[in-house]
């Protein structure tokens, strides 16, 4: 229906009211929905765009003062819900009054679109009634070619008609879901890829009781149906357009034949003014030729005359060329035999300069051959002290390794196996009891003297501390613990005799 009425709007209608009030319709509609996207769908996107931020954001900042009031959140969505709720109760209720208003106001416009029609296709124009016409036989012609091809036009249309009702009839669906479907189709733009496949999933959703094969013939139906409307309206604007040069070519026929009639009542009455006319004329016409005749004569000699002084200066013209053309070509010998020279004496010169930098080059290539084997000379002289150099660190190297051993057995310890010096009492034990000690024990004074660093000492080291806070915090093993460690440097440096030399060896 929707479909039906656009076609008609865009159709060339007689200028019916139907059509304006529609067109005005149409244009509140589409203000209506920009409001109701303005205050109904802007604020549900944004709640949503508000609820995803939260719960997002949420998670992120929860270590800080931030919490989500989910409580707060539900009440507002329900309460969203509900106001939603009631919009579209209010809107399926005016979408049916509309739905009724519009069927109303369709079916007045077909009726009143197939009564003008058919009114304008029975009656003659008033434009060619009106006119007058001194013959009558050519008017009753006009009259009866209108007739014809209007009733070729009406047949044309019958015949639209009524194939539009027998596709209408073998439509699939009833009104409400052929309604649904248009819908559905409107959804999808022309230049959508896949366009096709998608509706027709869409209204397999919308339509589960109807088949596939059920749906692409409404599809057919529709598309049929379409075609015929669109052949209808061309069949209606060709018919309108015929009409009007029609009638613009009777009513110019007319006019001719008007004008026609008073011009023969007029030349009638002029005719014998013409005759005189026509012999004064004639006297005139004879002297003039014969004056024409004798100024064409006087030009004739006049031309003859200045052909000869052209003829004249033109052959004096070739002379004067053909003389230059002759000093030009010995000029143009000379120069092209100077040219030649200069050629041969430059083509010599680079003869010369060529055999000279042919010597040169032969001679730097010998020089490069012999830098490249003092090179090749150099780069083996290098690879062999490289190597005897490796060698002889080699060689250091298990020297070194041999003074180590040597110092490792130096220090090994040797003790024999004696079970009972092991199991008896040491020095530090008799003396703890008192055994084999004439001097009285000062319990004040420590047992052994300690030549080294105290807990306070330790613990004050820089050095220790920064451990023990990476072994804390679990990071005592990372790549930035073992990068930044030996970088720390000591509260006092050490002493330049403390430092070992064991490993320099």
């Amino acid at each position: 229906m929707e479909s039906e009425i656009k076609s008609f709007l865009h159709e060339e209608n007689l200028g019916n009211e139907y059509l304006s009030d529609l067109r005005n319709f149409e244009q509140e509609l589409s203000e209506q929905w920009c409001m109701y996207l303005k205050n109904v769908i802007d604020p549900i996107q944004q709640l949503r765009e508000d609820l995803k931020y939260r719960q997002h954001h949420s998670p992120q900042h929860s270590h800080s003062h931030t919490e989500f009031n989910s409580v707060k959140v539900l009440e507002e969505v329900d309460f969203v819900k509900k106001q939603l709720k009631a919009v579209f109760e209010g809107l399926s209720l005016e979408q049916q009054k509309f739905e009724n208003d519009l069927s109303d106001y369709s079916i007045k416009i077909l009726d009143h679109y197939s009564e003008e029609r058919s009114n304008l296709l029975s009656e003659l124009p008033t434009e060619l009634e009106a006119l007058e016409c001194p013959y009558p036989d050519l008017k009753s012609s006009i009259f009866k070619e209108f007739s014809n091809f209007t009733e070729k036009y009406q047949k044309k249309l019958h015949e639209f008609d009524l194939q539009l009702e027998d596709i209408y009839r073998n439509f699939q669906l009833s009104e409400e879901d052929h309604w649904i479907y248009q819908s559905v189709l409107d959804q999808y733009s022309g230049d959508l890829c896949g366009r096709r496949t998608l509706y027709l999933d869409m209204l397999q959703r919308y339509f589960p009781h109807k088949s596939r094969h059920a749906l692409v013939e409404h599809e057919k139906c529709c598309h049929q149906y379409r075609l015929s409307r669109e052949q209808r309206r061309i069949l209606i604007s060709n018919w309108n357009k015929s009409r009007r040069d029609f009638i613009q070519k009777a009513v110019l026929t007319l006019a001719e034949a008007c004008a026609t009639y008073e011009m023969e009542n007029a030349w009638a009455k002029d005719r014998k003014k013409q005759q005189k006319l026509c012999a004064d004329l004639k006297a005139k016409v004879l002297q003039w030729r014969a004056q024409q005749e004798e100024v064409a004569k006087l030009e004739m000699e006049i031309s003859a005359r200045r052909r000869e002084k052209e003829e004249e200066k033109e052959k004096l013209w070739k002379r004067k060329e053909l003389l230059q053309r002759e000093e030009k070509k010995k000029k143009i010998r000379k120069y092209w035999a100077k040219k030649e020279q200069n050629w041969q004496e430059m083509e010599m010169r680079d003869l010369r300069r060529l055999e000279e930098l042919k010597k040169l080059m032969a001679e730097q290539s010998a020089k490069d051959r012999e830098r490249v084997n003092y090179r090749q000379q150099l780069l083996e002289k290098r690879l062999m002290e490289k190597k005897e150099t490796a060698l002889q660190e080699a060689h250091e190297e298990e020297e070194r390794e041999k003074r180590l051993e040597a110092l490792r057995k130096q220090v090994a310890i040797v003790a024999q196996f004696d079970p009972v010096r092991m199991m008896s009492d040491t020095m530090a034990s008799k003396a703890r009891m008192g055994i084999g000690i004439e001097e009285e024990f000062i319990l004040q004074k420590p047992l052994f003297t300690l030549n080294t660093y105290n807990e306070q000492q330790i613990i004050s080291d820089p050095r220790l501390r920064f451990e023990l806070a990476l072994r804390e915090a679990g990071l005592h093993k990372t790549f930035y613990a073992k990068e930044i460690l030996p970088k720390i440097s000591p509260q006092k440096p050490p002493r330049k005799d403390m430092e070992s030399t064991v490993f320099k060896i």
